[in-house]
């Protein structure tokens, strides 16, 4: 039976909250934690790339972000402002 409220169901919370705070989204934060419960930590993203935290990024590369993922309403928000949009995306 599925959950009835819009959240998903976090296998590894304290590696959610790591990966959020990090900068990735919900959504991948989800995916990699879950995938380190079922596999193990150690097996989870030796392929993926490595990308620095959004505060490193330049306001063009935040908006150029938002723009891939579709986000609307983000030309004029501020760095912190895009910042969070994106991690909450």
């Amino acid at each position: 039976m599925a959950r009835q409220d819009s959240q998903p169901q976090l296998k590894d919370q304290d590696l959610y909250e790591e990966l959020r705070k990090k900068g990735d989204s919900k959504q991948k934060a989800a995916r990699i934690s879950n995938a380190a419960a079922n596999r193990g930590r150690s097996s989870v993203g030796k392929s993926g790339g490595k990308s620095s935290p959004y505060e490193e990024w330049t306001v063009d590369e935040l908006k150029k972000r938002a723009k891939e993922l579709d986000l609307h309403g983000y030309s004029k928000l501020k760095k912190d402002e895009l910042i969070e949009t994106l991690r909450n995306h």
